[in-house]
């Protein structure tokens, strides 16, 4: 199971006006610990930032699921909250447990079609108590590095 961290970068942008203007955006990434997390998201910014950035700040993230595409007009993220419905086989009465899953996709249309696709094979039964936009600019997921043999074979 991911463990998401919400990372907020601060850098200097250019404006369409060419007004230079400090910003703040949200990025999340995968990683086991906060101290993993600000390395990750370093890592992945630098590559995209001219200049100085910071790590204003980072904090848990509590998503059971990250539904991903790959389709290019899929560029916004979104944040559903959703509750499964269970029985309580003692009392009769339904019982509700809450989730919150992010999905990828173009606009608002979009993100319900792809929970519904990415919810098809649950069992339980749930219901979709909201689903909106979030701030996020990208989702950083685990990628596991090349691992080189402990020994190499000798001689080559």
């Amino acid at each position: 199971m991911a463990n998401w961290f919400e990372c907020k970068v601060r850098y200097e942008k250019t404006m369409e006006n060419g007004v230079v203007k400090k910003v703040p955006e949200p990025y999340l990434v995968d990683a086991l610990s906060f101290t993993e997390a600000e390395a990750r998201i370093i890592e992945e910014m630098t590559p995209f930032i001219t200049g100085e950035f910071t790590v204003e700040n980072i904090k848990r993230a509590n998503y059971s699921e990250v539904f991903f595409t790959e389709e290019e007009a899929a560029d916004r993220w979104f944040k559903s909250k959703l509750y499964f419905i269970t029985l309580d086989e003692k009392t009769g009465q339904e019982k509700k447990s809450a989730t919150n899953i992010l999905i990828q996709a173009a606009d608002l249309r979009d993100a319900l079609k792809k929970l519904d696709e990415g919810m098809k094979g649950t069992m339980a039964d749930y219901a979709i108590a909201s689903l909106i936009e979030t701030p996020l600019m990208d989702v950083y997921r685990f990628k596991a590095k090349d691992e080189k043999p402990e020994f190499p074979e000798a001689g080559k």
